[in-house]
């Protein structure tokens, strides 16, 4: 537990989290759609593409995955463009926990991180050991990041402790392996809500607090993250401590990526425009990444079917 609180307990963190400032809902929209118009000069957008690039846990969570689909991920984030060898590598690639050995050998001394989500991944329906054992499987056979959701129900029941003690709990059973908590936003109803998640999570100890699962509508949106963001900024401000952003689902296209990009500048500062600060959850973002970097480079696109499918 940080500074913040010495004993927590619903009443301490019911106190501090409905003390925290209450949220414009006009004023943060219009702030982040007056972001989402800032323009971008040729050389500044062929460093973003490549830093949104590097950004990108390259996801892949369908019942239908299949070693062969896991190992293909694994060799497009290593190279994403093989015709281009200074074509960054992306930041990680996320997958089930049944998947991780598989990519942990595909992998293994590349640079590239290994994600699993855990916990019961999607709902978080499950009791607290299945989600510790859950983790702490995913994590021994190889993911050195583990995206955990929280227990909606608990948070909109008003359990704050309950959420805290799972938080923490998981960090615990992650060891060496850093924590995203998904505070999945689109349930969460208010921005209000939204910045008390964000803020139970980081108190808890996570390394990343993350929008989304991508499967609940609506998933990451650029208020949402900008809100996120502000939340960060003052957490370190308050504790010394700096924590990573991470948007999941709804990204797809390098001009949005951009657009979060300028926000992070502008919201919690230059220095969180780092893989180890900021992360994309997406599967089809990467594509159009790369179709942006041929055209800067060719001038001319090279069209959708140049690229795999993911």
């Amino acid at each position: 537990m940080t500074a913040l609180l010495t004993s927590p307990s619903n009443a301490t963190l019911r106190a501090f989290l409905h003390g925290l400032p209450g949220v414009d809902a006009v004023g943060l929209e219009q702030r982040a759609a007056g972001l989402s118009t800032r323009s971008i000069k040729t050389t500044a957008k062929a460093y973003a593409l490549d830093l949104a690039l590097r950004m990108v846990d390259l996801t892949t969570l369908e019942g239908a995955d299949t070693p062969g689909k896991v190992r293909a991920l694994c060799a497009k984030a290593m190279r994403p463009d093989p015709s281009d060898p200074d074509c960054p590598s992306t930041a990680a690639v996320c997958v089930y926990p049944s998947m991780v050995a598989v990519a942990h050998e595909e992998l293994k001394g590349s640079g590239v991180h290994l994600a699993s989500v855990a916990t019961a991944f999607p709902a978080g329906q499950a009791p607290l050991n299945v989600k510790l054992d859950d983790t702490r499987a995913a994590v021994a056979a190889g993911a050195d990041e583990i995206d955990m959701v929280i227990s909606r129900g608990a948070f909109l029941a008003g359990d704050y402790l309950h959420v805290y003690e799972e938080v923490a709990a998981v960090k615990e059973a992650c060891g060496d392996a850093h924590l995203k908590v998904i505070l999945e936003t689109g349930e969460l109803a208010t921005y209000d809500n939204i910045r008390r998640a964000s803020w139970l999570a980081m108190m808890a100890g996570a390394h990343f607090i993350k929008t989304s699962t991508g499967k609940v509508s609506p998933a990451a949106t650029l208020p949402t993250t900008l809100l996120m963001l502000e939340a960060v900024r003052d957490y370190r401000d308050a504790t010394g401590t700096k924590i990573g952003v991470k948007p999941a689902g709804g990204i797809r296209t390098s001009k949005d990526a951009i657009k979060y990009l300028v926000t992070v500048n502008e919201i919690a500062g230059p220095d969180w425009l780092d893989p180890d600060w900021f992360r994309f959850g997406a599967s089809t973002l990467l594509n159009d990444l790369l179709m942006q970097r041929h055209k800067l480079r060719t001038g001319h696109y090279s069209g959708p079917d140049y690229m795999t499918v993911d």
